[in-house]
């Protein structure tokens, strides 16, 4: 789906579980540290994200870029509970994907283009299945949407990682003055543009992020697999779905920084097909 972002306002839904006229009692509830507790997990490159309330979501519609329609699927903005988890602070490599593979455990993927396969890059190139055989290998899990979108924005739900100015080649490797990759045409190495929010990197640019949830075409058609506290998104990310699309967000290197908004969301075949460079990375839960 390809999109630009219409600057219209919508004024907050009123029929999710906390209104957004309680923002004032978000964050009356401490927040809780992350805990180790799966043995096999190398958390030394990830961050915890304490639990706590978070703004999901935007009221501003988008244009799909192919039909001009207007579309609404980041509606409504709302407020969620999140229980602590850990998420990895980088986009998963390609070097390291091509470790599962060589250990029988991950299927063959590549990307399509030529300079894309320094082992520092994002693994680009596979599809949402090869995802999450990969996280399962090394004991994580795809993050939720909400998880993903909780690490990009922080609690109070602003628009980028770095807070609500736009981004722009000194934050992020998107597309800017029609250059693609900030000029180098392709992803730059994990970590590039330095850490922001959680000490995360590349949540926004770099490489379009598979996440668990399957895609609705807006929250409020989803209703409360989405809307409820601790959301999986329809059929409560169970491995069969109505739904026949799953979720990419933060953007990328081939396009501009609106569609990096942590909002954003992008919807794809998990059999990645037809095949776009996506790419990913994995969380556990911190309870």
């Amino acid at each position: 789906m390809k999109k630009i972002l219409l600057v219209i306002s919508i004024s907050c839904y009123n029929l999710v579980i906390t209104s957004c006229k309680k923002s004032s009692e978000m964050f009356t509830k401490p927040e809780e540290p992350c805990k180790k507790s799966i043995l096999n997990v190398d958390y030394s490159k990830m961050s915890c994200v304490p639990a706590g309330y978070v703004v999901l979501g935007s009221n501003r519609p988008s244009i799909d870029e192919d039909t001009g329609k207007v579309v609404h699927d980041t509606f409504p903005e709302h407020q969620v509970y999140l229980t602590s988890y850990w998420i990895d602070q980088y986009e998963v490599t390609y070097g390291e994907y091509q470790e599962c593979v060589k250990a029988g455990i991950c299927s063959f993927a590549k990307p399509n283009y030529q300079g894309f396969s320094d082992p520092m890059q994002p693994m680009v190139g596979v599809n949402w299945y090869q995802a999450h055989e990969y996280c399962r290998w090394k004991g994580k899990r795809l993050p939720t949407e909400a998880e993903w979108e909780k690490g990009a924005r922080g609690e109070k739900g602003e628009i980028f990682p770095w807070g609500n100015e736009p981004a722009d080649c000194q934050k992020a490797v998107i597309k800017e003055n029609e250059k693609t990759g900030c000029g180098v045409g392709t992803t730059w190495k994990i970590g590039s543009k330095g850490a922001f929010r959680y000490n995360l990197y590349d949540m926004a640019g770099n490489a379009w992020e598979w996440v668990h949830d399957w895609y609705a075409e807006n929250y409020e058609i989803c209703g409360m697999d989405c809307l409820s506290h601790q959301p999986k998104g329809p059929c409560q990310g169970e491995m069969e779905c109505y739904s026949k699309r799953k979720i990419v967000k933060g953007g990328s290197w081939w396009w501009k920084g609106e569609y990096a908004q942590g909002y954003n969301r992008r919807a794809h075949f998990p059999k990645n097909q037809p095949f776009h460079h996506f790419g990913f990375r994995c969380a556990v839960d911190g309870e």
